[in-house]
């Protein structure tokens, strides 16, 4: 979470007339979570033309709003008794099944819950590289991606997968299911990956600047409307394999941030975007030996998959 900063004098522009306080506030903040937001308009941190706001109420344009965050509340990464299923592990690392939804560590708007949190519960100590809220992640799935996910249980293991990540030793294959028909039957999408400077929430590859990314893919499945992927990533961007694929018209079933439709006609809300790291494969780092780690696909992606018209 950001550290505490110094008073924002914003000025409320016509065209954000009739949006409610802290939406309008989040959008000119995106630093900071909306729950943090409507913290700082109970605890009267919020003036509007002088007077406390309410999260609710409409800004009409022309007022001047006095913003004076409060400094974030630390974090703590504490034990939790959360089931966790793993798939490989050994004396230095452990390869887990992350579900889709579970965020992997402490942040803006998230405390408990999440998979460092039932780490500690499930290993106790792990590597402390990574900081004291992120004991033992080497790299990260979004919150929404589903799949196998190292972590390390000491700091020299920590140290050697960083470095083979790093060195792009490391093979990542995700499943990917897209809209639309994806030609030809393989490809690479090879575009620098930047934040997004009109929506900060977002990452984009239609700007000049940005650091180097590729993402290899290959039809396993083609259906009327949609394309199942196999996508191998060479780099680690944030948000790499939904911004490629969008970023060639073909975005991710379910990921609206990116351009995909909210629901599939004929289809349940699934919830979820398809994207899932299904295969991992490094070098343990006590023996150098090669390992593969390979994660099912989820229930709710099979059934999404089963009810797809055939082509």
């Amino acid at each position: 979470m950001p550290e505490a900063r110094a008073q924002e004098i914003i000025t409320v522009e016509p065209d954000h007339a009739g949006k409610r306080l802290d939406q309008f506030l989040h959008e000119r903040l995106p630093e900071f979570s909306r729950s943090r937001i409507q913290q700082c308009i109970r605890d009267g941190r919020v003036l509007v033309n002088g007077a406390s706001g309410r999260s609710s109420q409409g800004v009409r344009g022309g007022e001047s709003i006095r913003v004076t965050p409060a400094p974030p509340a630390p974090l703590r990464a504490d034990p939790e008794d959360i089931p966790l299923t793993v798939l490989y592990e050994d004396d230095d690392v452990a390869a887990i099944d992350k579900p889709a939804v579970m965020v992997v560590h402490a942040g803006a708007g998230v405390h408990s819950g999440t998979l460092v949190n039932a780490l500690l519960h499930r290993f106790g100590a792990l590597s402390g590289v990574g900081g004291e809220i992120r004991p033992g992640i080497v790299h990260r799935l979004d919150r929404y991606t589903s799949g196998v996910l190292l972590v390390a249980k000491n700091d020299a293991a920590h140290q050697r997968l960083a470095s083979q990540f790093a060195g792009r030793q490391i093979e990542k294959i995700y499943l990917a299911l897209a809209h639309g028909e994806v030609k030809p039957d393989t490809g690479r999408i090879e575009r620098p990956i930047a934040r997004d400077p009109h929506h900060r929430t977002r990452m984009t590859a239609r700007v000049a600047q940005g650091r180097a990314a590729w993402s290899e893919y290959r039809v396993l499945r083609r259906f009327r409307g949609f394309t199942l992927l196999e996508v191998r990533i060479g780099t680690g961007r944030t948000h790499q394999i939904r911004v490629h694929l969008s970023s060639i018209g073909h975005p991710v079933v379910g990921d609206t941030l990116y351009g995909a439709p909210a629901l599939v006609e004929g289809q349940p809300a699934l919830e979820r975007y398809f994207l899932h790291a299904h295969r991992i494969r490094f070098r343990r780092p006590a023996s150098n030996e090669d390992i593969e780690i390979v994660s099912p696909m989820p229930p709710e992606l099979d059934a999404f998959l089963s009810r797809l018209p055939k082509l």
